[in-house]
């Protein structure tokens, strides 16, 4: 009996995906736990296994196909020797395109006449007309429907005009001037993934939803590299390498189980407060950024949590984490000092309620004991919710992670 292969739900935030590549083709046998597909989600680049034996018998879903919705049929699998249906077994499951509906806006008092017949259409009245396709696409994008010409029946916006992109002429969001020819030679135009249209999306609803406020201060590390190097040193044959990064998880961690109050999460009707401290770190990536996830980082070792953030990086890069590897986590933490960069503030990673932004040490003049003297000095930036944090909390977490910074010891006992 026919049976559809489905557009699995790779993450609990997925709701359509790209298909990537199928790793077999049709025609060929397949047995359960055969990976079959790669298809990129939200956050990595996943393998699709077979849950059914059978043989390939029609691919519904061609490679490189983007916003394919979760539980659309994307393959059909069939018995040795049964007829390849020309249609997927249920065909009520397949994603049917929708009418086409319209999307009220407020018109601006200054919107000026249009001389084309799609700007014309729309300015008819309150209304832009538009593809739910080209709708979805105009929203991954960035793209502000009013700032597209419209191509179809009435000046209808489809997929062609979101992807040609907003018009270069005088529109009704305000003046855009065209590129020169010379200069739209020059240009090369790299088409968006999948992760970083996320990404877009969700760092705009963190800056426009989630009220941050920012607490920096100085802290000086020669205490923590002089510990450090102690404990390098102690390595047998290698065995570790600890870095200043897997040092700052540790203490980030410790320092949220004295001060508890920034491990939580703010929701509309109760703040959530957690037991556990899963320390979210953010890995650069060709694509974008990741954020592989140190489960119970105040309970590990050093040593373990070395291990495990090497091993988490390093699968991240490859795009080989797995969801509940990246999906959860307490608190974020984001560190640039390897870039030489001075300080900076880190956008908060929803639903989390703070992230710690950790810049490079450097020698800088210090006074101690009434005599000026020099420190090697890093500048933490605490970004934090003031929904579910107010501010006096916050310079209270900092002042407990400095104490334990300048006072590493308390990291290995």
């Amino acid at each position: 009996m026919a049976t559809d292969i489905l557009m699995p739900a790779l993450s609990p935030t997925m709701t359509e995906g790209k298909l990537a590549r199928w790793l077999k083709a049709e025609g060929d046998r397949v047995t359960a736990g055969d990976v079959i597909a790669e298809i990129e989600t939200d956050k990595a680049t996943m393998e699709v296994e077979a849950v059914d034996e059978g043989v390939l018998g029609r691919i519904l879903i061609q490679e490189g196909v983007e916003n394919i919705p979760v539980n659309t049929p994307i393959a059909i699998l069939v018995e040795e020797g049964e007829a390849v249906p020309d249609a997927p077994a249920q065909p009520g499951s397949v994603a049917k395109p929708k009418a086409t509906e319209t999307v009220s806006f407020d018109a601006p008092a200054s919107a000026g006449p249009k001389t084309t017949k799609s700007a014309d259409a729309r300015n008819t009245g309150d209304r832009i007309f538009v593809s739910p396709l080209a709708k979805r696409m105009a929203r991954d994008r960035g793209i502000a429907l009013v700032s597209l010409t419209g191509t179809g029946p009435n000046g209808r916006i489809l997929k062609r005009d979101v992807e040609k992109g907003p018009e270069q002429t005088e529109s009704r969001t305000g003046s855009m001037p065209a590129l020169s020819q010379a200069a739209e030679e020059k240009v090369r135009r790299v088409p968006n993934s999948t992760m970083r249209k996320v990404i877009a999306r969700r760092l705009t609803e963190s800056k426009t939803q989630v009220p941050h406020f920012y607490v920096s201060v100085d802290i000086e590390l020669d205490a923590l590299l002089a510990l450090r190097s102690k404990l390098n040193a102690t390595a047998v044959e290698g065995s570790f390498k600890l870095s200043v990064n897997d040092m700052m998880i540790k203490a980030v961690a410790l320092a949220l189980r004295k001060v508890p109050g920034l491990n939580v999460q703010f929701t509309d009707t109760e703040t959530l407060h957690f037991e556990n401290v899963d320390i979210s770190m953010a890995v650069s990536i060709p694509d974008g950024l990741i954020t592989p996830i140190i489960r119970d980082a105040d309970r590990k070792s050093l040593k373990e949590i070395s291990a495990t953030a090497k091993d988490l990086a390093k699968r991240a890069r490859a795009g080989k984490l797995k969801p509940e590897e990246f999906q959860g986590g307490t608190f974020s933490i984001s560190n640039m000092g390897m870039f030489g960069v001075r300080d900076f503030a880190a956008i908060i990673n929803p639903p989390q309620a703070g992230i710690l932004a950790i810049a490079s040490g450097e020698k800088r003049a210090v006074v101690k004991d009434g005599q000026l003297a020099i420190a090697t000095v890093m500048t933490a930036t605490l970004s934090v919710d003031h929904r579910a944090v107010d501010g006096a909390l916050g310079a209270q977490w900092l002042n407990a992670l400095r104490d334990i910074i300048q006072n590493p010891y308390t990291l290995v006992i």
